[in-house]
């Protein structure tokens, strides 16, 4: 026997309305077509699905059990339809995102939090555990997103600028770094230097000050948390170079000095995305987010100058 979704769904209308007539108006067929179906069903079947004389028509034993494997089955299809419409519309989806830094969490979470209350049926995690094979997991659609400051060429994927940082160093209000006016490489040479653990050719103060002028600092530390980090520069145990927006939680607080790098640098952040998904609502949503909320923090969008 073969029964097809248009069956089941016959067998529930006609149950409900009870009546071929006001079944064939929400089914949108005809009644003699309705009829036929019914027909075509009971030959396949062997038995009467319906009994032919009650008034107003009702279902056989036959036909209540297969009005039962409807009433089971259907639900869900029309739950996997409306899944589907809303993946194509764009209403949901998944954003599992991979960062590249650390220091990101200070910025992507309340992001986040902002983007979960707007698209309450997307998927959202993210991913540390990929920070050093990001990209390549983009490619291969293991996440949706990658959070870097380090655009590369690949194709099917664009960066889109987010907002442009500089990083600075922060030292304790009592280490001797204090009282100079800006931080040159040779600064450096007989400091502990506190890093988040990646790689030196992911951290700015290596690629932008320390390797260029072939500076090595006495010891190099490395701490996952960001207050931790803070907490033992604040005791002098070390310095460190976070990016502005992560400074601002502790300028004015006497336990520290924040300094300059000789030559401003500036950073941009990234997110890379595929091509293919950049246009979904929610990830254009994402992507304003990720302009917006450092905008609230003082930063400045990087979305008007491009890549």
């Amino acid at each position: 026997m073969h029964i097809e979704l248009r069956h089941l769904r016959t067998i529930r209308e006609i149950h409900r309305q009870g009546g071929l007539a006001r079944a064939a108006d929400v089914l949108n067929i005809t009644q003699s077509a309705l009829s036929h179906q019914i027909k075509g069903i009971e030959e396949q079947a062997g038995v009467d699905l319906f009994v032919r004389r009650a008034k107003p028509m009702r279902l056989s034993a036959a036909g209540l059990r297969m009005l039962r494997l409807a009433e089971r089955v259907l639900p869900e299809v029309e739950a996997l339809e409306d899944e589907f419409r809303a993946l194509r519309e764009g209403k949901s989806g998944r954003l599992h995102i991979a960062i590249e830094c650390h220091a990101c969490f200070d910025w992507l979470l309340p992001t986040l939090s902002a983007f979960r209350r707007a698209w309450h049926d997307v998927d959202v995690d993210i991913r540390p555990g990929l920070a050093f094979h990001a990209l390549p997991a983009l490619a291969r659609e293991e996440v949706d997103a990658v959070i870097s400051s380090d655009p590369e060429a690949m194709a099917g994927i664009t960066f889109h600028p987010l907002f442009d940082y500089e990083p600075r160093l922060v030292v304790a209000a009592t280490n001797p770094l204090a009282q100079k006016s800006e931080i040159v490489p040779e600064d450096l040479r007989e400091q502990t230097l506190i890093t988040y653990p990646m790689d030196r050719t992911r951290l700015d103060v290596f690629t932008e000050l320390l390797a260029p002028a072939r500076v090595e600092p006495r010891a190099v530390r490395q701490v996952e948390l960001t207050a931790v980090i803070l907490m033992l520069v604040a005791s002098d145990r070390g310095v460190s170079v976070l990016p502005d927006w992560v400074l601002r939680q502790v300028e004015g607080n006497p336990d520290y000095a924040i300094l300059p790098l000789a030559g401003r640098p500036s950073r941009r952040l990234y997110a890379a995305v595929r091509d293919e998904d950049a246009g979904l609502p929610f990830m254009a949503d994402f992507l304003r987010l990720g302009r917006s909320e450092p905008a609230r923090l003082g930063l400045v969008a990087g979305a008007a100058a491009g890549t």
